[in-house]
C-alpha cells in the first residue's frame, strides 16, 4: 500500500479548487506525473523542501506534494 494514497494526493492538490471549478488533477496519471517531474528536478539539483536526506527522490517528490510545499499547476488549454 502506497502512502499516502493516490486519492490523499489529489485532495491534497485539489483542496483549494471551488465547487464549481475544474479539479487541476482529474486522475492519477496527473499524480504520477506530476511526483516524476518534481522527482527528476531533485535528481538535477533541485533543494528539497520535505523529507530526510537519504529519502530517494520519488519520496521525497510525494512527501513535498503531500506536504503541500510543491504545487501542480493546471494545465493551460488553448
Amino acid at each position: 500500500m502506497l502512502h499516502p494514497s493516490y486519492v490523499d494526493l489529489m485532495n491534497v492538490v485539489n483542496k483549494d479548487v471551488g465547487e464549481d471549478e475544474k479539479p487541476v488533477v482529474s486522475s492519477r496519471y496527473s499524480i504520477v506525473m506530476a511526483s516524476a517531474k518534481r522527482a527528476r528536478q531533485l535528481v538535477s539539483g533541485d533543494p528539497q523542501l520535505a523529507g530526510q536526506e537519504d529519502d530517494k527522490p520519488l519520496s521525497i517528490a510525494v512527501k513535498e506534494i503531500n506536504d503541500g510545499k510543491v504545487s501542480i499547476l493546471p494545465s493551460i488549454e488553448d
